[in-house]
């Protein structure tokens, strides 16, 4: 008798790991914001929080370099080797195609031999400092994904900085600063990723992780770690979204943490290799870019799964009756309440918070002091503080109680019974027959249940 119960046992523990495993991999995604389901009062709209998928995003950035003259090629220049100072046969000229190197080879499709990067002018006003702001806008709010990384051509700067903007570039804040020697640079103790906690998660950090030692023909990346630190929420693997996913909704800080407009990469001092400059060939020391991956999505609030580019300009494709470049407003004619974010929250579907016709508000029309409630059969909107789903019903969307077996109702404050043959006081009914005055306080918040007051019908469309 034991194998058999065994077998069974152990059929049902793969079943349920396999479907927490498909649930795992596919419930954080959010990718639907509305879908159809049918209820007793037939077939109705049942919303979601819904966000667009990660994308590469540097398909529709603009760049700006300052000063605007500092690349390379105007006039033609040649270049040495840093690692070879007498292998000077790299040209730069900018009416020469393939001897140009424009800004927007950063972001042009890799594995082409020769590579294609961005070049600067040389280092040839030296001991004036080198500096170049390349600055990286879309025009939207975006949704950091996944990490930053810089590839150079050339060696990896001794000194940068990573900025973002959240206000389309009128101001800036770092994001990291990268040294070969924090202290000395920026006068910051030298940190890494791995030295982050949850509390400090927020803290800018210089590291030394992508500038120390002279091994750039191995290394050429910079990395600005997205991954890493939303595994202090989610795990190494970030096999916890919903952890991660609770974080982001409940604390505004660690949202806008990882949302920008703007990035700007500040190069303040070339890489001089192990000797330092030779200032007598200072054609070795220039920067180099020839790749630059941001992978993210449009911030639409919750409120829409697509962004779309068109006449240069990413905007989402709203739902839940919001408008705006991210959703940030509701549609004329559905402002019966204030516009709210859609929320993360619970998972996995979040809440929608969509708006509302502008005539679904309650309209007082009867006093009820003496504990009669008429028109109980019309429509109610819902919320979770004056109009509470009763009996443990759950209010989908703010437009309708979703009620348990044994109950029904606008608010789910009607028993079944009611609608049977004997009633509910039927001994077979198993529930006793409600008073006037247990009727209201199932209707009624607890707050105002013994309050004489007013209610009204509200009268709204189906939206479909």
């Amino acid at each position: 008798m034991r194998l058999p119960v065994i077998f069974t046992l152990q059929a049902a523990w793969l079943s349920l790991c396999q479907t927490m495993q498909h649930y795992q991999s596919t419930w954080g995604h959010y990718d639907m914001c509305k879908s159809q389901v049918y209820t007793e009062e037939g077939l109705t709209w049942d919303y979601m929080a819904c966000q667009p998928e990660s994308a590469d995003m540097t398909k529709f950035l603009k760049v700006t370099l300052d000063p605007p003259n500092i690349t390379c090629g105007d006039p033609p220049e040649t270049y040495c080797a840093l690692e070879n100072p007498y292998m000077c046969n790299n040209e730069c000229d900018a009416a020469t195609e393939e001897l140009a190197h424009p800004p927007e080879l950063m972001f042009d499709n890799e594995g082409r031999n020769p590579t294609t990067f961005w070049q600067s002018t040389s280092w040839r006003k030296h001991p004036k400092p080198l500096l170049v702001n390349i600055t990286i806008s879309w025009n939207k709010t975006i949704e950091l994904t996944d990490d930053i990384v810089i590839t150079f051509e050339s060696g990896r700067p001794e000194q940068m900085m990573l900025e973002k903007s959240l206000d389309y570039g009128r101001t800036w804040q770092p994001y990291q600063f990268y040294a070969t020697d924090c202290l000395d640079a920026f006068t910051m103790e030298p940190k890494t990723v791995l030295d982050l906690s949850q509390n400090t998660l927020l803290d800018i950090i210089c590291t030394e992780d992508y500038s120390r030692g002279y091994v750039w023909k191995n290394d050429k990346m910079v990395r600005f770690e997205i991954k890493d630190r939303f595994a202090l929420f989610a795990g190494p693997k970030l096999h916890n979204m919903a952890s991660l996913y609770g974080q982001l909704d409940t604390t505004k800080n660690l949202r806008d943490f990882f949302t920008v407009t703007d990035l700007r990469l500040r190069l303040l001092r070339p890489a001089t290799g192990a000797t330092g400059v030779d200032e007598n060939n200072l054609s070795r020391y220039f920067y180099a870019i020839s790749d630059i991956k941001v992978n993210g999505r449009c911030k639409c609030n919750l409120h829409a799964n697509s962004c779309i580019y068109d006449k240069e300009k990413l905007s989402c494709e709203c739902e839940h009756n919001t408008t705006g470049p991210d959703c940030g407003r509701c549609k004329r004619n559905y402002q019966g309440r204030a516009w709210s974010p859609g929320s993360y929250l619970p998972i996995p579907k979040g809440t929608a918070n969509i708006c509302v016709p502008n005539n679904i508000v309650p309209v007082i029309r009867q006093n009820v002091s003496s504990l009669g409630v008429a028109n109980r059969n019309q429509a109610r909107v819902c919320d979770n503080e004056l109009q509470r789903c009763q009996n443990g019903g759950v209010c989908l969307n703010n437009l309708r109680c979703q009620c348990p077996a044994g109950f029904s109702g606008l608010l789910c404050e009607k028993p079944r019974c009611e609608n049977e043959a004997g009633g509910c006081g039927d001994p077979d009914s198993g529930q006793a027959a409600l008073s006037p005055t247990a009727a209201l306080s199932l209707l009624l918040p607890p707050a105002l249940a013994l309050t004489p007051l007013l209610l009204g019908d509200v009268h709204w469309p189906t939206l479909l």
